[in-house]
């Protein structure tokens, strides 16, 4: 039994076109670029303004050509990101550290503490077994870390403006638009 050798084909030998990694550009007025909020739309010069305005989210950004940055400006949140000629990068400063450490501890606590406070209470007073409602508290546990945690999932999805989510809600905005 002979061995063959293996033979790899690349994309050149293959025919196919090698995937074309974006070239670095500057960020400038006269260029579009994804849009750092949603990677959905394309952000562009608003006319007559030193502005971009995504044309997906509709996010109005602030430019700072000499550092290659953007801002959002129509969010209570100020976010920042930087252009490295590619793609873009989020820019964190010294207060949203400490903001963000204050945010994911009141969600926490929003998450556990109240779930924890009727699990705690249904096991110091625990209901007879055999009643009617041995279940409740249970299900009520469960209930309560579900919503606790849906709602503080919905505030950081806000909070950081994650893209997927944005997008869902752009879409469901456009669909319930057209009713």
């Amino acid at each position: 039994m002979t061995e063959q050798p293996i033979v790899r084909r690349n994309a050149v030998n293959s025919g196919k076109h090698p995937a074309k990694v974006p070239e670095r550009r500057s960020l400038d007025y006269a260029g579009t670029y994804v849009c750092p909020v949603c990677r959905h739309g394309q952000i562009s010069t608003l006319p007559l303004m030193d502005a971009f305005a995504c044309n997906f989210c509709r996010h109005i950004f602030t430019a700072d050509l000499r550092n290659q940055s953007v801002r959002v400006e129509d969010s209570s949140q100020p976010m920042t990101w930087r252009w490295n000629g590619r793609r873009w990068q989020g820019a964190a400063t010294h207060s949203d550290v400490d903001l963000t450490i204050i945010i994911w501890l009141v969600g926490t606590a929003l998450v556990i503490l109240p779930p924890g406070l009727i699990w705690l209470s249904s096991h110091t007073f625990p209901p007879m077994r055999g009643s009617a409602w041995y279940w409740f508290p249970t299900v009520w546990v469960c209930l309560a870390f579900l919503s606790h945690f849906l709602f503080v999932a919905w505030l950081f999805a806000e909070h950081y403006q994650v893209p997927f989510y944005i997008t869902c809600k752009i879409r469901l905005q456009d669909w319930l638009g057209r009713w």
